[in-house]
């Protein structure tokens, strides 16, 4: 794979350097921040190898590559586009309503944290297994005391990103409002440090005092917090920013940075910190509440729009909830929203299985074996973007199947204990005690999901809605036919006008007889790989699997189009008969990479004669499928006869069109 091409053609389609105001990425999507969406081109970006789908949501147009080649491209891109003018993010920030834009600003600020969360969470699954009684009632460390030590650092290492928290938030926050992202890191450090009564202990212990003038202040740490660092964050990046604006150049570097501290500081542990610290703990008993009321009802309920919301991108909004879950789990007992992601996961993984199953489609094959095994991983946007919601029933099966499993889940009170991949990793996240749940839970939601994946295939035949691209193609064939012919002398025009209605006449009064353009094997059109050409939406005719790339006239005719990217030919017989021959599916992609053509329009040409050589094994490397269509556009399927051959020639008769 070529990711300077890739990234050049991206950058092309998007509008050009100068439609480009910022591109970053999460992980899986390439995102990009431009002066005028109504110049992307999503068909184009498509159809790019790798791309998997394309959306806008709110301001931001999205490509989604998968894990791990997202960043290959995306630093590709950031390359070639050099240093972009910066642009103020106030006008984005405006985009869109007031609920959007928040679920923008906390997406902005967690998913650059979310590796190390993701990290601290699977490091304490490894610490559960370690610690857990799994094996005839006791624990890995207590049959091999060996591994205690390895236990223990473990145990540190999976605390730490939550014990410093405030750290990561502060720092993300803070650049995202606009201040100094050091100074919200330092804010962190302040919040947590050890001098500080510790947020776990409280109850517990009895917080030191500070006593300022006679005003007495609590000094208790806000480990595990989210709400109170996000409002400090905010305060000290507007601060900051007012004090730049009236402080002389002179003294701004000693004073803004010092006065900014202080001030945020002693906000934080008089009023800001208290009451948020307060307002978290309500949120979070207040949903757990909420979802234990409910019971399973709720769980389903929630499941069966997890998908929705995360199309929306506002399951982002999630990650500051779930992480107070998390930290106050010996209230809340743990995170039911991680159980319900799980669930969503694999049911969307499931669905796409189902199509891998059912599809002939070999682009559609590679795209689903791929997104599927993501999905099932805990990243589902390959997956619902590229194949469930391109065939939409799928999607519908896949919610389903997430509500069966989250009812089921929270039926049984299965809670995770540690953020981590929410999908067949999630076992990790659990207590041992609901490894049996958890896992019912899971083949409930693939269960459903793939089962209602099949029934809705057989039933509405969706994926003769898929090939939106095969249609285009082909409408840009007559397009481009309707071109040439406007192209042609009005004389030579009304000559070759009165010579086909003479060729019509003749053709009415004997039959025509179609010889095989390729070597291989002859199908009706029913049976193409391309459900748009099996559903005769382009005429009857024939679909052969090629086993040279050496494409001949199938009758004597002249040539009324060749496609600019040379994949398919046009022909008119001399009875008048007017034939489309398209090589491959989807291979109009390929731009006309090996192909080449051995006649021009115009030609007139005899039977047997090469008119186009390809080259399987480039179609192949592209992943297309080479299967080639001989189409009668404008023929009564009722006149023609079909011939089928496992072994055809060029003097094998296919088709036999009658009078």
């Amino acid at each position: 794979m070529d990711h300077s091409k890739i990234a050049r053609q991206v950058i092309q389609y998007v509008g050009g350097k100068e439609n480009i105001k910022s591109v970053a990425h999460c992980a899986t999507r390439l995102r990009f921040q431009l002066k005028n969406n109504d110049l992307r081109n999503e068909e184009a970006i498509s159809d790019l190898e790798g791309v998997k789908g394309v959306f806008l949501t709110q301001s931001q147009f999205q490509i989604i590559f998968g894990a791990g080649l997202v960043n290959l491209i995306c630093d590709e891109v950031q390359k070639q586009l050099g240093t972009l003018q910066d642009t103020s993010s106030e006008k984005e920030e405006k985009e869109g309503n007031v609920l959007q834009r928040f679920v923008k600003m906390l997406s902005d600020i967690f998913v650059p944290i979310i590796p190390a969360i993701v990290a601290g969470g699977l490091l304490m699954g490894i610490n559960n297994l370690l610690t857990s009684n799994l094996i005839h009632g006791q624990s890995i460390i207590s049959l091999y005391p060996q591994w205690e030590g390895l236990a223990t650092a473990i145990n540190l290492f999976a605390s730490a990103p939550f014990t410093f928290l405030p750290v990561l938030i502060g720092f993300s926050a803070t650049k995202k409002f606009g201040g100094n992202p050091y100074l919200g890191a330092a804010m962190g450090m302040i919040m947590v440090h050890p001098e500080l009564l510790n947020a776990y202990n409280i109850g517990i212990a009895d917080a030191p005092i500070w006593n300022i003038f006679g005003f007495h202040i609590q000094a208790i740490g806000y480990q595990g917090t989210v709400l109170p660092v996000l409002a400090v964050a905010f305060i000290l990046a507007t601060l900051e920013k007012k004090l730049h604006k009236v402080t002389p150049s002179w003294l701004d570097n000693l004073t803004t940075p010092l006065i900014s501290i202080i001030v945020t500081s002693f906000l934080t542990f008089i009023f800001v910190g208290p009451v948020l610290r307060e307002a978290g703990n309500l949120l979070a008993s207040g949903i757990t509440w909420v979802y234990h009321t409910l019971g399973f009802v709720g769980g389903g309920l929630f499941g069966l729009i997890y998908a929705p919301i995360t199309l929306t991108g506002m399951h982002h909004s999630f990650i500051a909830i779930e992480t107070q879950l998390i930290a106050e789990k010996a209230i809340t007992g743990g995170s039911f929203i991680f159980s319900t992601a799980s669930m969503n996961n694999v049911a969307q993984g499931a669905a796409v299985l189902a199509v891998l199953v059912m599809t002939k489609n070999e682009k559609v094959k590679s795209i689903c074996s791929a997104s599927g095994v993501s999905a099932l991983l805990g990243i589902t946007e390959p997956a619902m973007f590229g194949v469930t919601l391109k065939f939409k029933y799928p999607f519908y099966a896949a919610i389903i199947g997430s509500a069966v499993g989250s009812a089921y889940l929270a039926g049984t009170k299965t809670l995770a204990q540690a953020l981590g991949a929410a999908g067949l990793p999630g076992f990790i996240s659990m207590e041992s005690s609901h490894y049996l749940d958890f896992a019912i839970g899971i083949l409930l939601s693939m269960a459903v999901s793939f089962l209602l994946t099949i029934i809705f295939w057989k039933k509405f035949n969706f994926e003769g809605e898929q090939p939106k691209k095969s249609i285009d193609t082909l409408k840009n064939i007559q397009e481009e036919k309707r071109a040439s012919l406007s192209n042609t002398d009005k004389d030579d025009k009304k000559a070759n006008d009165k010579t086909e209605l003479d060729a019509k006449a003749k053709h009415q009064e004997s039959e025509l007889t179609l010889f095989s353009p390729l070597k291989g094997t002859v199908l009706p059109i029913e049976d193409s790989n391309d459900p748009m050409f099996a559903s005769k939406a382009m005429g009857t005719g024939v679909a052969i699997t090629p086993i040279d790339g050496t494409l001949v006239a199938p009758c004597d005719g002249k040539i009324n189009l060749i496609f600019p990217t040379k994949h398919a030919i046009g022909l008119t017989s001399n009875d008048g008969v007017e034939l489309l021959i398209h090589v491959g599916i989807n291979t109009v992609q390929m731009e006309g990479e090996g192909f080449e053509t051995l006649v021009n329009v115009g030609d007139t040409v005899s039977k047997g004669q090469p008119l186009l050589k390809f080259d399987l094994d480039i179609i192949k490397k592209h992943g297309y499928d080479s299967q080639t269509m001989l189409l009668l556009p404008e023929t009564d399927e009722n006149k023609v006869i079909i011939h089928t051959s496992q072994a055809a020639t060029d003097t094998t008769p296919i088709l036999t069109i009658h009078p």
